[in-house]
């Protein structure tokens, strides 16, 4: 974020969902970006998301969590597409859903009679929804071929932590997004109530899955070092039940469950009186009357 090179080892998470193996956390000492050091390469970090437990890509019920996910996500599609309609100030228009998992937003914001495109990476992903929402989603390799200033709005939740590439895709979603646009980006929080209280076993560090490790700081940060300016912030306050009782079964605790969900209503009353204590956030960003190299530009004609 900052190009500093003094790094800290900061946590060393274990992947309980696929692997078991271990990854340090590191910090940067300058301007704090938490991230996960040594991740695997593009072109090997793929088999760990090759599990059924994993439920953004194979859409399992299996499990009490997995069957409260997909209850809750359902309230959610209506709360996420009524907040983009209001952030955007509009009921209808262009919407690039990137990372769209198996479908559920981009096919719920088309119902609304919005026009819709959707990039996912995993295969299987994209094929749910083709055969259940007849949505034609692409690769993300699409994404360069689309055109400047193409969308109203563009949305990615819970996928900014994935993406390797982190400055090309800030420079894409700039480069994408029309002038008076609205970029939605939903990231977890890790200084949210729940990761301080569970530490490295924090079911959201999700190593090696989750790349980067966004403060409301440093997701404020680098969306200015890419042109966008913070417009409004949402807290998530369902994602503290699902993470919380996550963590608990990582963690092998007796009743995991009820311990997971006494966790989430005192995260949940944590973030009514502070919102940046969230488990997750709901980021919405506007660009900036000019990118910041243009103002360097305008600066040196200067």
């Amino acid at each position: 974020m900052c190009g500093g090179t003094r790094l800290e080892r900061a946590l060393t998470c274990v992947d309980h969902c696929v692997s078991g193996e271990s990854f340090y956390l590191c910090r940067c000492a300058d301007c704090g970006f938490l991230f996960t050091q040594d991740f695997p390469e593009e072109g090997e970090i793929g088999r760990y998301y090759e599990t059924p437990a994993y439920i953004s890509h194979s859409d399992t019920h299996k499990g009490l969590v997995n069957k409260l996910y997909h209850w809750v996500r359902a309230f959610m599609l209506k709360r996420k597409a009524r907040l983009v309609e209001g952030a955007a100030h509009r009921r209808t228009g262009r919407l690039l859903d990137v990372g769209t998992g198996t479908g559920y937003f981009p096919d719920t914001m088309r119902r609304r009679g919005w026009q819709v495109e959707a990039v996912e990476k995993n295969a299987g992903a994209r094929d749910f929804a083709r055969r259940h929402f007849a949505l034609e989603v692409q690769p993300e390799s699409a994404l360069k071929a689309m055109p400047s200033e193409g969308f109203d709005v563009i949305t990615l939740w819970h996928v900014m932590e994935h993406l390797e590439h982190l400055d090309e895709t800030w420079q894409e979603l700039h480069r994408l997004l029309a002038g008076r646009g609205t970029l939605v980006v939903a990231v977890p929080n890790c200084t949210s109530y729940d990761a301080d209280r569970y530490g490295a076993y924090w079911a959201a560090y999700d190593v090696p899955r989750h790349l980067w490790h966004f403060t409301p700081a440093t997701m404020q940060r680098f969306a200015l070092k890419h042109g966008f300016v913070l417009a409004a912030r949402h807290p998530m306050p369902f994602d503290a039940f699902y993470v919380s009782m996550l963590t608990e079964r990582y963690m092998r605790r007796r009743g995991a469950f009820l311990r997971g969900w006494a966790t989430g209503i005192m995260a949940w009353f944590s973030s009514l009186v502070r919102k940046d204590r969230s488990s997750s956030l709901i980021y919405v960003f506007r660009k900036q009357a000019s990118a910041p190299a243009e103002d360097a530009a305008k600066g040196g004609m200067a």
